[in-house]
């Protein structure tokens, strides 16, 4: 009796055998079961059509240096001496001019206003409620007035800061003067 309970080591190995020779079947059956519902999804995911490539539109540097020279050339006729920078649709810069007089800060400035402007694609000025908050503590934002995105036909191409005049209202001015100096040509290239 006691042998029927308790099997020796020739039955268990027998057993432990038979176990391992349907563990295989058993895996090859969910691995079927597993293929067969991929299988049944597909259709409905490759009914959507899946582009071959994104088109992303982006500055030339000759039209960042456009846009650059325009805002300088605003301030100047006010008798302004600033830095300006105007930075690509990821906030990384792609033209900075500084004037004569103007200190080195206003190029860290200017920076900061059109990687705003680009981030939030909004102009600064009205950002400025946002400088109380958690976000004034990004590096790299500011919510001051002075930086404006570049856009034309809801396509972000990129944002221009200023900064060195003696007003916020002053510095978005001419930000904007520059940003508006490509309108045309941006606008042109909408397909």
């Amino acid at each position: 009796m006691e042998r029927a309970l308790n099997p020796g080591p020739r039955a268990r190995a027998a057993g432990r055998a038979r176990v391992r020779a349907r563990v295989p079947a058993l895996v090859h059956a969910l691995g079927g079961a597993c293929l067969l519902a991929c299988a049944l999804s597909l259709p409905a995911r490759a009914a959507q059509p899946q582009p071959l490539a994104l088109a992303v539109q982006r500055l030339s540097l000759d039209a960042a240096l456009k846009a650059a020279r325009a805002a300088m050339a605003r301030c100047r006729a006010e008798g302004l001496q600033v830095g300006v920078t105007v930075v690509d649709r990821d906030g990384l810069p792609q033209v900075m001019l500084r004037d004569v007089l103007a200190p080195e800060l206003t190029l860290r400035v200017s920076r900061r206003k059109a990687y705003t402007a680009a981030s939030f694609d909004s102009p600064t000025s009205r950002l400025q409620a946002r400088g109380g908050s958690g976000l004034a503590h990004v590096p790299g934002l500011l919510f001051d007035a002075g930086g404006v995105p570049i856009s034309a036909a809801g396509t972000l191409y990129g944002a221009i800061g200023v900064s060195g005049a003696p007003s916020g209202a002053t510095d978005e001015a001419c930000a904007r003067a520059g940003a508006e100096s490509l309108q045309e040509d941006l606008e042109m290239r909408q397909p």
